[in-house]
Formats: C-alpha cells, sequence, structure tokens
C-alpha cells in the first residue's frame, strides 16, 4: 500500500485510495507537472518481483497507451518506482457499469443501445490492433457522469494471466463472462470479447448475469452447457431482433457469433427498427462435437480443478497406471501372415489419406462483415479459405477499408481452397457543394434533396437579389461533403422590403422627410395648394395612399397645403356682416358603427378562423366648431364593433363632415345634412 503524499517517480502524489484487487491497487493522483488528477494503478507486491510477468505488463501497458479512444480510458506513462511497476491513465470520476446497473435498472432501451454502442467501438478499435481484451466484464468499464463509458484494464488480464491460477476470487468476478472455448482452456480471440460483450448486453437488459452457481467451476460449466436463458420470457417489451442480438454473440461455436465488433453494433443499432419487428428468434446450427470435449480451467487453483472437474475414471486412471510390462529391448515375433496383413493395413490406410489429401470437402464462408482486409484474411485462414478480388463501393453504415459483403455471400457452402471475393467500403459517398448564388431556389433544393441533403430556408429581403433566387448558403462552394450526414440552410432573396405607408395627413414638409428617410423611401412635393382643412405647410394629400405597401427605395409624392384661401376685405366684410344678420345654428347627432381590422391570412388560428387586433381610430370632424385638420376624437384597442354617436353643429343650411381612419387607413368619409 502507498501512503498519502507519496511520489511516485517524483511526479505522481498520491492522494487517495481508490481500489485495492487481486491483481493491482489504484490510486487517484496529483500529476505535479500537468496539475490534473491521474489514476496511478501499481501491480501488487507479490507479483512485482516475477520477470515475465513484468515483461508482459510492461509491454501490455505500451500497446494499450497506442488506443486513443474517446471511449478507452487513456494510458498516459508507464514506469517503474523502486522496483514497483506502475501504469498513470486517465482518471474517470464515476462509478464502474456494474454499480451503475444495480443502481439505475430497468434502463431505457436506446440507452442500453447506446452505451453498447460506446463499448462496441472501443473493441473494433483494440481488436482492429491485435489486442484482446480478454477480461470484458462491468467492473471494467467505467461510466461518466455525462453516460459516456470508458473501458479500463486493456492488457492487465493477460499480463496476469499466468498468474491467475492463485487469485481465485478473481476469477469468480470474470468467469460470469468467460467463452466456452476459455473455459475449456483453449486460446481467447476476438469472438471471446464478443462472447463477454454479448454477456454485458444480457445483463444491462436483465439487471443480472445469466449464469451463477456455487463456485467458479459450476458457472463455467454452465457456459458451454447451459442455453443462455430467454430475455423474452421475463420481459415481453425486449424486441426480437434485441434479444437476437445477445443469442448470437453468446453462440457456443466462436464462428456463429459475430466476426466482428462493428458488426455486432450495426446489428445492434437496427434491432428497434420497426421493419425488423417479425424477426425470428436467431437458433444457432448444432455445435461441432469437437466442441463438446472440456479441458481442465487453466484459470483454476490446482485444488479446485482436481475437486470439481476431475471424474472419479480420470481420477482412477491417473492413479493406477501402470508401466509396460514389456521391456522396450525385448523383440517381439510375429508369424508371417502377420506381415500380409499389416502390408494391407498400411495400402488401406495410404488409400484413405490419398483420399483425403485430394478431395476437398465442403466449408461454409464466414460472416466477414464490418472486418478488415487482414482480420478477413486470418478468418478465411480458418476456414481454409482465401481471398480473391477485392472491390471497393461506397457505403453509408460501413466504415473505410471494412468489409461490406462477400461473394460467395455468407453462409454459402463452398470447396475448402476456395477463394472469396471481398466488397470494401470507400466510405460514404461525398458531393461537392456548388456555388448556388443567384440561382432558382425550388431547382437547387430539389437537386440538393434527390442527392441526400436535409435543406433548410432561411428568408432576407434584398435589394439587389431577385425574390425567389439564392443570396448565400451554409456550405461553402467545393467543399466535400456525405450528403446523409450533412444539412445545408440556404437563404433566399424576398425582394426589397415592403413599407406598409403611414397616413402623413397634417404632417409637416420635414417630418414626412424624416419618416421617408426611416423607412428607406424616398419623397417629393407636387404644387401646394390651398385648402381650409389642413394647417398651411402641412400635408394634405399623398400618392400612394396610405395603407399601400411599397417597395424600399420608392418614392412618395406628397402636396402640402397652402392655408385657407385669403378673400377681398370688403366682401368679407359684406359677407360678415350678412352673416350676423341671418345666420342659424342647427346642432344634430350621427350614429356610426366601427369595426376593428381582420387579421391577414398569415395570422389565421389553427382552426381557420381568422382573428382581430386591436384597432385605433382617430375621428375628424368639419362643422362650424371643428376642424377636418385636428383630431376631434381618439379611440384606441378596439377589439369588437361598437356604435359611435357624433354630434354635429351648422349654420343655415351649410352640411358637416367626418372622416374615420383605423389603423392609418381610411375607414369612412361621408358629408351629411341635419
Amino acid at each position: 500500500m502507498m501512503e498519502r503524499g507519496y511520489l511516485v517517480s517524483g511526479r505522481y502524489e498520491i492522494l487517495d485510495t481508490l481500489g485495492e484487487g487481486g491483481m493491482a491497487n489504484v490510486y487517484l493522483a496529483e500529476d505535479t507537472i500537468l496539475h490534473r488528477q491521474v489514476a496511478v494503478k501499481v501491480l501488487r507486491m507479490d507479483l512485482q518481483h516475477d520477470q515475465a510477468t513484468i515483461r508482459r505488463f510492461q509491454r501490455e501497458a505500451k500497446a494499450t497507451s497506442e488506443l486513443s479512444h474517446p471511449n478507452i480510458v487513456g494510458v498516459y506513462d508507464v514506469g517503474t518506482d523502486n522496483g514497483m511497476q506502475y501504469i498513470v491513465m486517465e482518471y474517470v470520476a464515476g462509478d464502474n457499469l456494474k454499480t451503475f446497473i444495480d443502481q439505475h435498472y430497468p434502463l431505457p432501451l436506446p440507452e442500453v443501445i447506446e452505451m453498447m454502442t460506446q463499448v462496441l467501438s472501443a473493441v473494433q478499435l483494440a481488436h482492429s490492433q491485435g489486442i484482446i481484451h480478454r477480461d470484458l466484464k462491468p467492473q471494467n468499464i467505467l461510466v461518466t457522469a455525462s453516460g459516456q463509458v470508458k473501458i479500463a484494464d486493456f492488457g492487465i488480464a493477460v499480463a496476469l494471466n499466468d498468474k491467475s491460477v492463485t487469485q481465485t476470487n478473481s476469477l469468480l468476478g470474470s468467469v460470469h463472462y468467460i467463452s466456452p472455448e476459455q473455459a475449456r482452456g483453449g486460446m481467447a480471440t476476438p469472438q471471446s470479447d464478443i462472447y463477454a460483450l454479448g454477456i454485458i448486453l444480457y445483463e444491462l437488459l436483465m439487471g443480472k448475469v445469466p449464469f451463477s452457481g456455487d463456485s467458479a467451476v459450476t458457472i463455467a460449466l454452465k457456459h458451454f452447457h447451459d442455453e443462455i436463458p430467454s430475455l423474452r420470457q421475463f420481459n415481453h417489451q425486449i424486441p426480437q431482433a434485441l434479444e437476437n442480438v445477445v443469442l448470437r454473440a453468446t453462440a457456443k461455436d466462436p464462428e456463429q457469433r459475430y466476426q466482428s465488433a462493428a458488426a455486432m453494433a450495426a446489428d445492434l443499432q437496427t434491432s428497434l427498427d420497426p421493419e425488423r419487428a417479425n424477426e425470428p428468434r436467431f437458433v444457432p446450427v448444432v455445435a461441432d462435437s469437437n466442441l463438446a470435449e472440456t479441458k481442465v480451467l487453466s484459470d483454476l487453483p490446482n485444488e479446485v480443478r482436481e475437486s470439481e472437474l476431475a471424474s472419479p475414471d480420470q481420477a482412477a486412471t491417473a492413479t493406477n497406471t501402470e508401466p509396460d510390462p514389456v521391456a522396450p529391448n525385448v523383440k517381439r515375433r510375429l508369424p508371417k501372415w502377420s506381415w500380409w496383413l499389416i502390408g494391407g493395413a498400411g495400402a488401406v490406410i495410404l488409400i484413405v489419406a490419398l483420399v483425403l489429401l485430394l478431395g476437398k470437402k465442403d466449408v461454409t464462408v464466414p460472416d466477414l462483415s464490418g472486418m478488415s482486409v487482414n482480420e478477413a484474411k486470418l478468418t478465411l485462414q480458418d476456414k481454409n479459405l482465401k481471398i480473391g478480388q477485392t472491390d471497393y463501393e461506397h457505403s453509408n453504415q460501413v466504415a473505410k477499408d471494412l468489409v461490406i459483403r462477400s461473394d460467395p455471400s455468407v453462409k454459402t457452402s463452398v470447396k475448402s481452397g476456395s477463394t472469396v471475393n471481398l466488397v470494401l467500403s470507400s466510405g460514404a459517398k461525398t458531393y461537392t457543394i456548388g456555388d448556388y448564388r443567384d440561382q432558382d431556389y425550388d431547382t437547387v433544393k430539389s437537386k440538393l434533396q434527390r442527392a441526400g441533403f436535409t435543406v433548410k430556408r432561411k428568408n432576407k429581403n434584398s435589394e439587389t437579389v431577385a425574390a425567389g433566387q439564392i443570396i448565400s448558403q451554409s456550405v461553402k462552394a467545393k467543399k466535400k461533403v456525405v450528403p446523409k450526414q450533412t444539412t445545408i440552410t440556404l437563404t433566399v432573396s424576398q425582394g426589397p422590403a415592403l413599407v406598409s405607408l403611414r397616413d402623413l395627413s397634417m404632417y409637416t414638409k420635414q417630418e414626412a422627410q424624416e419618416y421617408a428617410e426611416n423607412v428607406g423611401l424616398k419623397v417629393t412635393f407636387g404644387t401646394s395648394e390651398y385648402s381650409a382643412d389642413f394647417a398651411s405647410g402641412t400635408v394634405m394629400s399623398q400618392n400612394p395612399a396610405a395603407g399601400t405597401s411599397v417597395a424600399s427605395g420608392s418614392t412618395i409624392t406628397l402636396v402640402l397645403s397652402k392655408g385657407a384661401e385669403p378673400a377681398s376685405s370688403s366682401s368679407a366684410a359684406d359677407s360678415s356682416s350678412e352673416n350676423q344678420q341671418t345666420e342659424e345654428t342647427t346642432t344634430f347627432d350621427k350614429t356610426i358603427t366601427i369595426e376593428p381590422a381582420t387579421a391577414s391570412n398569415d395570422s389565421e388560428s389553427a382552426s381557420g378562423s381568422s382573428t382581430t387586433a386591436g384597432s385605433t381610430f382617430l375621428i375628424y370632424i368639419g362643422d362650424a366648431k371643428n376642424s377636418l385638420s385636428t383630431v376631434y376624437k381618439k379611440i384606441e384597442n378596439v377589439t369588437a364593433t361598437q356604435k359611435l354617436t357624433l354630434s354635429f353643429e351648422v349654420k343655415d343650411d351649410n352640411s358637416a363632415t367626418y372622416r374615420i381612419v383605423r389603423d392609418g387607413v381610411d375607414y369612412a368619409n361621408e358629408t351629411i345634412k341635419p
């Protein structure tokens, strides 16, 4: 054990103990140079003096340090401190997957698939570089707070394999995930890791491992004798396609498992698709008789092996074996007919041998999908097959340089020694983006969608680009992209911005010019005219009329009032005198109905009915007491139809005028008499 504060190699300060195992102890430490927290794994003291173990430990640790993947715990440093072998790794704050399952089970199926996809991606990288984990289990998979998973302990199980026979408790932790071939004492292969991944997927779905028992041997025997318990029998929510991933990954025969982690990931990612809802249950082919042989578990303590694996017959054979009583130098004489018999038997054996040598038996083409060329070559060699022609084609699902399919296809029966052609992925098909500026949006959109792009539109006003044509694009021209993975946004011109003209009546010349400048319009002034209704110097008319929508940059024409037309003094005096003698005043009322503006079609509700917004009404009255140039009354936020009564006062038989403006647009204008 290392004490807190101890500096490993003068650099890594021990802060705390993270865990103690049968093979190594792990500590939380501070890298005093880079000022970051790291995990330091140190071989147990009782293993520090075994040179073979040390060499394997260093070799595997260095190989693991070359695995750069977001789902693999990074290895920063490998070294020795006072004879202690250590590895400095990335510190991952969080629980291991075993604890995560215990605390969060049951997990949503999409989350299970996402976590397993991350694990499979990491294992695929390791396998592609010739590294087999050999001890995959939830305890060796860490889960961060964000849900990212990271595999730890790459290579440690390999380095300590020979010593594990003395670590019974360590084996008990791994035997739940051990493949049948490993349980028999066979060598671990990538398919051994695939088997462990299938057990881990089972545990994610069920919250427990498929096999349990009182001893490591009991559990190991179940791995190569018992079928994996049905997932759907206990949880009907699990689709058959998802259960099939578990069944195929845990097939007893390694050849019937996925041939790569990438192939397993590809199958897993579509297991929830509706198209696979009626998929039949995966049923492995009956295992070869060679698979039924049971060898002694090499990773079990001697006393366990002897007591639990050796049968009484084997024990008797081992203890009662006696040497051949006939000395090796004593010659036996055989009758002559025996030599004829031996010669005939030899001829028969020779003929059989020739038949076996010359005849080619049928073999089944393995599943090579997702493999690299080297992996496919080794897999075919195991079947006494060889690689023939290799061709490339684009694929959105299979990574570049990995096998898409074989010819003959998987499970096809061929003669031993035959060649198998491979179709490799050249990666996803790329598309060179063009320069779509000033082109018609609908035409470009149709072209891009046919190529597989997702196209989005963004509207923008422009005075230089015609309406409906493209102003800009989110992906630069000449860039090569994968259509299925790319969304391109096209900014489309709506033409110049439209301005709804305000009612400029009674604006001064300066006010009208300021308004026009603010909204991007040009203004000209026509010949001023006399008007008793508008004060001198104010706008009395405009063209286009108020409420008209015009493009930015358009010109409007305004006419200013010169005020009331002057009259001669004598006639004015006579008229005044006459009016004083004859004028009579009359008052009367007029009731008018006003309604708010109805919203445009763009503002219609989802039900299709139109909605109203509050309207503002300006009331102008021209009579003996009021001028049309002055607002008589202002009514705001009118949302419903209402009655409005106006009072007028006229002299003699003169008429009165009223004008109503709603939201800047003339609503009513009428001249009336009593």
